[in-house]
């Protein structure tokens, strides 16, 4: 029992070896940047967190200071978006650069197994730059600034965290180290998801425009393809054989969409239901009320059936209604 006790001790000092401090009342800036340096910096994945003012700095004893890693008190610590060191940019008027980019560049020169993976590493730099933007005010600049579309972000999120609980900075920003994690992984997914349209994507004319199908585990593609202009987007899913056909959605009635925005195209899928369900009737085929998704199974509804056509008889059948 002692031995445990000792181990357990040990352990808690090593994790208290190592701390990163931002400011209370953490913004997204300050929330991403302490997560890219806990996440993504090799051996701080257990460090703690702390709070200061902004501006400030953790207070007490130390014996290396002025670097990104200070060592106060015997402990590691790092000062991200406050402190006015090496990755806090509160002392530069650069409006391309915030602590979240810093830290960025500083987990990438030294160590992080990110920066050999390309995909890994875009996804980051994609986030980062949606944090510069934040950080300096940009949003007054978005198309239709206005749209409650924005309200649903990360960012807006942080706001209504810090709302709801406005005393406890922890809280809000496990909250938002949480929100990052997941759209790490989402960023991840649509970069993979532009890779495989890029790569296997099959091209293909339909009576309502242009199409893409592709073989793949990822659903993003059919999200994807239809935001970069295809009519029709087809996916089967290698693991289970399914099929999904999705057409690009109509505008609901009495939304403002800007110009440059894709043009309402008709399109009624039944027919192509008709004729597959015809070519594959152990599969289970299901067609929307709207005619304008096609599938034949679904991480929704896992006990439907795929179907043994081939993604080249799926595009056929497209192609000749």
């Amino acid at each position: 029992m002692l031995a445990c006790q000792v181990r357990k001790s040990e352990l808690y000092c090593l994790i208290k070896m190592k701390r990163i401090v931002t400011h209370k009342a953490s913004d997204l800036d300050a929330i991403a940047s302490s997560w890219i340096i806990k996440k993504f910096l090799p051996g701080w994945d257990n460090a703690v967190i702390d709070f200061v003012p902004a501006g400030s700095k953790f207070k007490g004893t130390y014996t290396k200071e002025g670097e990104a890693i200070e060592v106060v008190d015997g402990a590691e610590v790092i000062h991200t978006d406050t402190g006015m060191g090496p990755l806090d940019h509160h002392q530069t008027n650069d409006d391309n650069v915030c602590a979240t980019s810093r830290a960025f560049d500083y987990v990438l020169e030294n160590g992080s197994p990110i920066a050999k993976n390309p995909q890994k590493k875009e996804a980051l730099r994609r986030m980062v730059d949606y944090v510069i933007d934040d950080d300096h005010f940009q949003e007054v600049f978005y198309q239709n600034p206005m749209t409650e579309t924005y309200d649903f972000s990360i960012v807006s999120l942080i706001h209504g965290i810090k709302l709801q609980y406005p005393k406890d900075d922890a809280t809000c920003l496990r909250f938002g180290h949480d929100m990052m994690d997941a759209a790490y992984h989402y960023f991840e997914n649509k970069i993979w998801a532009e890779e495989e349209i890029k790569e296997k994507g099959i091209k293909f004319e339909t009576r309502w425009g242009k199409g893409i199908a592709i073989e793949t585990l990822n659903d993003t593609v059919l999200k994807h393809a239809q935001q970069v202009g295809y009519v029709i987007s087809v996916r089967k899913d290698p693991a289970t054989n399914s099929i999904r056909i999705k057409a690009r959605p109509k505008r609901r009635s009495g939304k403002f969409f800007p110009k440059g925005v894709y043009e309402d195209v008709d399109v009624d899928l039944t027919p192509v239901y008709e004729k597959l369900k015809k070519m594959d009737p152990d599969a289970t085929w299901y067609n929307h009320v709207s005619g304008r998704m096609l599938l034949n199974g679904s991480t929704k509804n896992p006990e439907m059936n795929g179907t043994k056509l081939t993604l080249e008889q799926v595009v056929e059948v497209l192609k000749s209604i």
